[in-house]
């Protein structure tokens, strides 16, 4: 069954495209008709797009992978912001910092100096400052937090990057390519779909067209991370019951064993018995 429809997607406003002279010929298998000098995207090729997206997002999400959400224009920046946290994953939504998967070492080094300044209020450091070099620091936390404090969490390379509006996030899908990242992405018809592994035809600069492909992109990756939830607990029980018999064969080899060392003392006394009688008699 598909995750979105026709009705819901014509509903966001997903099929209006951009201006006929904007168009790029790569998107010409996905445009409908042209309606007043605006191109009108085939919604029908679209839910099947978002399938497929989907399908993917959820396998990564199945193997406990990352995947990191970009979307810094100002229409997409909060819907992406809410659904990414809804499903624990990373995002970036103001602004792309370049290097940020190329030059990921240096990124991790300026996270690590905000942990550090937070490791500074708490322990009293702050205390033993004086007034200028607190607002530096401050500031300086502060522009760390808004830049990069959605990517705290993510300690290696994302395994996929989902992206609105590829034409603005040049930098972060050229990045992912020389990395073989793979790139999920909504792709107006003012962009090039072979630039991306996963695009998905549909209208970018509305919030209600972002929003409905990312619902069906979040459920997909709930439903990954429960299902690797599931299977982890199985495998747990699973090594119980294996443990089970091992617990038991180890108890029967004690009980067997047992009986055998208290034969031996008994044994040993009759034994000494004989040898005092013998050395008596020999008196």
């Amino acid at each position: 069954m598909s995750r979105t429809n026709f009705d819901q997607l014509l509903q966001a406003g997903c099929h209006f495209g951009h201006l006929k002279r904007k168009w790029n010929p790569a998107m010409a298998p996905y445009i409908f008709m042209e309606r007043n000098g605006i191109h009108i995207i085939d919604l029908n090729k679209t839910v099947v797009k978002i399938d497929e997206a989907a399908e993917a997002l959820k396998n990564i999400a199945k193997q406990g992978k990352k995947i990191l959400f970009v979307a810094t224009k100002k229409q997409a920046k909060d819907v992406v912001a809410e659904k990414a946290q809804s499903v624990q994953m990373p995002y970036v939504n103001e602004r792309w910092a370049g290097g940020m998967l190329t030059n990921f070492q240096t990124i991790r080094k300026a996270i690590k100096k905000m942990a550090n300044i937070d490791k500074m209020t708490s322990d009293g450091t702050f205390a033993n400052l004086s007034k200028r070099e607190l607002l530096q620091i401050s500031r300086q936390r502060a522009k760390l937090e808004k830049n990069l404090g959605s990517i705290v969490d993510l300690t290696r390379l994302p395994s996929a990057l989902f992206v609105v509006d590829i034409e603005k996030e040049h930098i972060a899908v050229k990045e992912a390519h020389r990395l073989n990242i793979p790139v999920f992405a909504i792709t107006d018809t003012n962009t090039n779909p072979n630039d991306v592994d996963y695009a998905i035809p549909a209208n970018d600069d509305a919030k209600d067209s972002v929003e409905v492909i990312l619902n069906a992109m979040c459920d997909a990756i709930n439903e990954g991370l429960t299902e690797r939830k599931a299977e982890k607990a199985d495998e747990k029980a699973a090594a119980e019951q294996d443990d089970k018999p091992r617990v038991k064969k180890v108890e029967k080899v004690a009980e067997a064993a047992a009986p055998a060392d208290e034969e031996k003392p008994a044994k040993k006394a009759e034994e000494a018995e004989a040898t005092e009688e013998k050395a008596e008699n020999a008196e």
